[in-house]
């Protein structure tokens, strides 16, 4: 008797959207469809989600992120292959933690891991980690100190795309606190207020 096999990736931009689109999520990350750029390639798919969001179709406060999954058959130069995902995530930080100089290489290391853990292969991966430090003044000096990081980064993925999509929740998650088997459990420091 045949062993039953693993359905076949899809192989039309389409039948790849759709198996992102039924991807499930940790209960506390919250994932939604957004408008896509229609500039960038000639096929386009992008989500947001959010750690813990207070009200739908609202950046979270904990932590938010963007995921776009571009496809252009010319495959362009810098892509070196037909596909392209761009990501941004970004979390606040306790004022202490925002001043570690480490800071930034630490958030770009878990999006690398984050990748790893997934099997996610990529190449001509590109990026930036931010780390922001603010102080309130006149109306906002009671808000105090803040401080955020930020990450954008952008690669060609390889194998299964659906491994990409979840390696970003991951850190979206990992950045506003929450690290992987961590569903349910409070995030540190959530009573920051956003600061940017």
């Amino acid at each position: 008797m045949d062993e039953p096999r693993p359905p076949a990736a899809p192989s039309t931009f389409a039948g790849i959207a759709d198996a992102l689109r039924a991807l499930p999520f940790r209960n506390d990350f919250t994932v939604r469809e957004i408008a896509a750029p229609s500039s960038l390639a000639p096929d386009a798919f992008a989500v947001a989600g959010d750690v813990r969001p207070s009200e739908a179709g609202v950046d979270s406060e904990l932590g938010t992120g963007r995921f776009i999954l571009l496809h252009d058959p010319s495959e362009p130069d810098a892509w070196s292959g037909p596909w392209r995902i761009v990501c941004f995530a970004q979390a606040p930080l306790e004022p202490e933690i925002g001043t570690d100089p480490l800071l930034a290489d630490v958030a770009w290391s878990w999006l690398l891991d984050a990748l790893d853990a997934r099997g996610a292969r990529f190449h001509a991966v590109s990026g930036t980690a931010t780390k922001t430090l603010s102080k309130g003044f006149g109306g906002l000096a009671d808000d105090g100190d803040g401080a955020q990081i930020e990450l954008r980064a952008s690669w060609s993925p390889a194998g299964d795309l659906t491994d990409h999509l979840m390696a970003w929740a991951e850190l979206v998650c990992m950045l506003a606190g929450l690290p992987p088997g961590s569903e349910g459990i409070a995030v540190f420091g959530a009573q920051r207020k956003p600061r940017g």
